[in-house]
């Protein structure tokens, strides 16, 4: 194999520096992968309603509630906790504690795994979040060593200019994704010249993975074409508390996915977090509109037909999500392993129960990341030592090859339960 091959990891040219799949012909023969060396976090402000996202049997054999529905083929592949928390502060400004632990606004999950497994990528992390902030200001979800709240990128476009586009030529790029041409023509010759000279595994992963590339430019063009549509007006008088502003946070959150899929799949990086926002977004299913915006919903007072509108708009995130899982599962390394076995995913949130700005009893999921998996696991908190959300975590620390035994107070894990 030629030595300028061994080493090359991108295409170049017309303003683009396409990172490429992990392929056989850039690992060593040697390179045999022991766990999984990829982490993401997916957290929500408003949390998740409980009774709609656990089920209602513990073990493998559980019934999909209403929220994880969208998640049933990947049910092998995932872990649901219900009973953990961090016995962190009990209020709505409580909510950084989903990745930080207690003390709140501290060194975060992610960025502790970052520091330590993500200097071998081009970013060591990225920070995503579901468009705009929320009315009541940022709310930061990952937090540097010294405690400092880190910015997240809030349009998909951002992220692809990132990963893909040369600073000089973003504007140019731009223009190209909105015309439905794609970025990738000026790189075709190059990518020919490269496939000739790899293996036939190889050339039909790169195959699969420009595809992959033009159907999200594809996806960012109609978003992008959008943003100078003319605003729908609905037929219902909105509260004067919620925002007239359309929301697109679930098409947003569809096209971050397979961005970060396509992160995951040329190693830029290992860390990925995105925070699903919820500010005053008024959400249309099957053109209908719900009335009442999303923050609003979270506090429904056990209202049932506000409480169906909100599991209505969680269920659209899951769908989301497990279109993102779908993705990894399918995608290979290039040691044949798939990228959900690679990759330590974790979802859940800061907030318990919204309606009550309760912090305890966290709705958490773990897929992927070559786990054997439980199916749901009830942790009965009223139990003397029973483990706390940050036992957990050091479970999942540990899977990535960390030699970590305590995460802030949870001097324990998880192991016997998740290995």
């Amino acid at each position: 194999m030629n030595s300028n091959l061994d080493r090359r990891h991108f295409l170049r040219g017309a303003g683009m520096a396409l990172a490429l799949p992990s392929l056989e012909a850039f690992s060593a023969p040697t390179a045999a992968t022991v766990g999984p060396r990829n982490f993401v976090a997916v957290g929500t402000l408003l949390g998740w309603h409980q009774k709609a996202f656990y089920p209602k049997q513990t073990g493998m054999a559980y019934d999909m509630p209403a929220t994880l529905a969208p998640l049933k083929a990947f049910q092998d592949d995932m872990t649901v906790f219900s009973g953990l928390d961090h016995r962190a502060v009990n209020n709505h400004a409580g909510w950084p504690n989903f990745l930080c632990g207690a003390p709140l606004k501290t060194y975060s999950l992610d960025q502790i795994i970052a520091d330590q497994i993500g200097q071998k990528s081009r970013f060591p992390s990225l920070e995503l979040s579901t468009g705009r902030e929320a009315a009541e200001g940022h709310i930061a979800m990952s937090f540097t060593r010294r405690g400092v709240g880190l910015p997240r990128m809030q349009q998909p476009s951002v992220l692809y200019k990132t990963l893909f586009v040369s600073s000089e030529d973003r504007a140019r790029t731009e223009s190209i994704l909105q015309s439905g041409r794609s970025s990738l023509d000026g790189l075709l010759a190059d990518a020919k010249r490269l496939q000739r000279a790899l293996p036939l595994a190889d050339r039909n992963k790169l195959d699969e993975y420009f595809d992959s590339m033009r159907a999200v430019e594809k996806r960012m063009g109609r978003q992008l074409n959008a943003i100078n549509d003319p605003i729908p007006r609905p037929d219902y008088q909105l509260p004067s508390s919620v925002s007239l502003e359309p929301s697109h946070q679930i098409e947003l959150s569809d096209i971050l996915y397979d961005l970060m899929a396509l992160t995951l799949e040329t190693e830029s990086s290992r860390v990925l977090s995105l925070f699903i926002d919820g500010g005053g977004q008024v959400f249309s299913f099957d053109g209908k509109a719900l009335g009442t915006g999303y923050h609003k919903l979270s506090h429904h007072g056990n209202s049932p037909k506000m409480i169906a509108d909100l599991v209505a708009i969680e269920t659209a995130h899951m769908r989301s999500f497990s279109g993102f899982i779908k993705q990894l599962k399918e995608k290979k390394n290039a040691h044949g392993k798939s990228l959900l076995d690679d990759t330590v995913v974790l979802l859940g949130t800061g907030m318990g129960d919204a309606s009550r700005h309760s912090n305890k009893n966290l709705p958490t999921l773990v897929a992927g990341g070559g786990f054997k998996h439980q199916g749901h696991v009830a942790v009965d908190q009223s139990k003397k030592g029973s483990p706390l959300l940050g036992d957990l975590y050091v479970t999942l620390m540990q899977k990535l090859g960390m030699e970590v035994d305590q995460f802030k107070h949870a001097t324990s894990n998880m192991n016997e339960v998740l290995s």
